[in-house]
């Protein structure tokens, strides 16, 4: 059985989000929006309007706050017309704020 091929997982977004995790995967141990020392998260006030620990040791394969993040980016580039980074370093170097 074959499944249909405009699907969710088949969206531009969709894969853009998942190269960018990749991506990320290859520079990075933990997610680098993570605060050893505190333990926080700093994307989640970014991305959720408010200050919070994070919830998953900072591993950021499967976060929903950092996939959120990455929408956002994909959103930002996309509504402007600018050509997508092609690696995470390209995202964090931007100076913006989503």
């Amino acid at each position: 059985m074959s499944r249909p091929p405009n699907t969710v997982e088949d969206s531009p977004e969709k894969k853009w989000v998942a190269l960018m995790i990749k991506s990320a995967k290859k520079q990075h141990k933990l997610c680098p929006y993570f605060d050893k020392k505190t333990f926080q998260c700093l994307l989640m006030a970014t991305v959720e309007g408010r200050v919070g620990k994070c919830n998953r040791d900072g591993k950021f394969d499967g976060c929903p706050i950092f996939t959120k993040f990455l929408e956002k980016v994909y959103g930002y580039y996309t509504e402007r017309g600018k050509t997508l980074p092609k690696d995470f370093q390209d995202v964090v170097s931007q100076a913006f704020i989503v």
